[in-house]
């Protein structure tokens, strides 16, 4: 899609003049290219309280859903001298949820992309390792609030005269001496491989421990393995 940086800026300068700024005298424009190619355009707004303030990313994240939704493909934020300004930390955030990776921003000499201006970016897919759908299910409901804690054992068991892989999600740290409560929280579903398993009890707790058909344990958790572990679990070896 071609896009006129002089035509949004100026409607990024025309908007920009209609912030309230009583607080900062500092006002914002941002006008920005939908993927449908229509424009939309924001402005900041101050509050007494400081904290209620809205930048005009926010401004034009609104616009963008109240005149229909779409993708935003490209966006020109100035200050009052009307030259480009780059939007913060948190509209980063903000316009990569709604433009993704390839926004561009303008800027002096060039327009830059989002991953130049947010690189690592937080995203769904963040969310989705820890608590989309892995294996064969997601946490249930119940045991949400264990998420992050105890132990998962993966280990073989036999279905139909062939190994499977299961585990179970035990409330203990497994800490030598430990006073911590016990017991199991969760029983695993019969997964195909010992990785499956290993994803399935990734999804609930850092902490797992994989018992192979000797009997042998390896650590598959973050971090060190913990005492009395004496290896680390690498896929495809059992």
């Amino acid at each position: 899609m071609e896009i006129d940086w002089a035509a949004l800026r100026a409607a990024a300068i025309e908007t920009m003049r209609r912030a309230y700024t009583p607080i900062s005298d500092f006002p914002v424009g941002v006008a920005g290219l939908v993927d449908d190619g229509r424009m939309i355009v924001g402005c900041n707004v101050e509050n007494a309280s400081i904290g209620m303030t809205l930048c005009a990313e926010c401004g034009l994240v609104s616009s963008l859903h109240a005149t229909g939704g779409g993708r935003l493909v490209a966006i020109s934020c100035v200050d009052a001298t009307g030259a480009p300004l780059m939007p913060c930390g948190r509209c980063r955030q903000l316009l990569w949820e709604h433009g993704g990776p390839d926004l561009l921003v303008e800027a002096l000499p060039r327009p830059l992309r989002m991953t130049e201006l947010l690189p690592h970016a937080f995203g769904y897919e963040d969310m989705e390792r820890v608590t989309g759908p892995v294996g064969a299910a997601d946490v249930p409901p119940e045991l949400a609030k264990w998420r992050g804690r105890g132990t998962i054992f993966v280990h073989p068991d036999i279905a139909g005269g062939e190994t499977i892989w299961t585990g179970y999600w035990e409330r203990s740290s497994g800490k030598p001496g430990s006073a911590e409560e016990k017991g199991i929280l969760e029983e695993g579903p019969n997964l195909p491989t010992t990785a499956a398993a290993v994803a399935w009890g990734l999804v609930r707790t850092p902490r797992i421990v994989v018992v192979d058909v000797e009997g042998n344990l390896s650590w598959a958790g973050e971090g060190e393995a913990p005492e009395g572990i004496p290896q680390r679990w690498e896929e495809g070896k059992s």
